[in-house]
């Protein structure tokens, strides 16, 4: 996990899929890093080779974002598109 307010019990709202040694994986990991600390939440980075559950559901589409639950995009993040979802209401996905 990442994000200085993850905690026990606590959900972030962010959630990153991604797998080791992928360029584009590293460009969304500081967009996600950068736009979440800016507005204050946490987020969390799953890699999708530790699951082949998570293998057979994002393949070759990482990175993957998903807000509250939501998937808000893949390869590329827009840091833009990120910060407005994060700045409206929260999908009720937080615990």
């Amino acid at each position: 996990m990442n994000g200085p307010r993850t905690g026990p019990g606590r959900t972030p709202r962010v959630v990153m899929y991604s797998r080791a040694d992928c360029h584009l994986c590293d460009d969304a990991r500081a967009v996600v890093a950068s736009v979440c600390a800016a507005a204050g939440e946490d987020w969390q980075e799953l890699d999708v080779d530790a699951d082949p559950a998570l293998v057979e559901q994002y393949g070759d589409y990482v990175p993957v974002v998903e807000v509250d639950g939501v998937q808000q995009g893949f390869w590329r993040v827009d840091a833009a598109r990120l910060a407005r979802r994060l700045a409206g209401p929260t999908g009720g996905n937080r615990t």
